[in-house]
């Protein structure tokens, strides 16, 4: 496995007939009342008199911090990607470990024998990364792997994705060998 190989999409850049992503109407109304908290104490600070300054700076300034808190919720927050069959939402990550032990996750990865699943050194950084998507239930995984070329990662493998117990196989795994 010396060798990259073309892969025409990688797993974070696209799409399963079974993923879709969701608009979260309950961080949405979150977002509006803190948004709309926020407002309110701006405007308090706005109305005190001149004598409680300190009082109505911390005001301005716990307003304006819930209202940037409300933007990053709207705009970044409002969204979740689900796994369609079961409604459970997904949560997307990385784990690095050394290039050498790419084969060995390759392989593994092909015969879907998580619990046979030699210990690899997860790291905070490395020259070879694993992505991976898993749902919460335990009933969905995606997962590829990269091996790190000057000033990018590149696909080694194909997605591989699992369902039922192979999916809670693999995120047992991810759980057990956290780094």
């Amino acid at each position: 496995m010396n060798h990259s190989i073309c892969v025409e999409a990688t797993l974070l850049a696209t799409s399963h007939p079974h993923i879709a992503k969701h608009i979260n109407m309950v961080s949405i109304v979150i977002s509006v009342i803190i948004g709309l908290a926020g407002m309110a104490l701006m405007y308090f600070s706005l109305d005190m008199d001149a004598s409680s300054s300190t009082v109505s700076m911390s005001l301005l300034t716990a307003g304006a911090i819930l209202v940037l808190v409300a933007l990053y919720r709207l705009f970044w927050k409002s969204t979740a990607i689900v796994y369609m069959p079961t409604g459970s939402t997904i949560r997307e990550g990385s784990r690095f470990s050394d290039s050498d032990d790419l084969d060995v996750l390759q392989r593994l990865m092909e015969q879907k024998d998580f619990g046979q699943l030699p210990i690899i050194a997860f790291k905070p950084s490395g020259n070879g990364r694993l992505d991976y998507m898993v749902s919460k239930d335990g009933q969905f995984a995606a997962v590829q792997l990269f091996r790190f070329v000057p000033y990018t990662y590149e696909p080694v493998s194909e997605i591989y994705y699992y369902t039922d117990a192979d999916a809670k196989a693999f995120q047992d795994y991810l759980e057990t060998h956290n780094h």
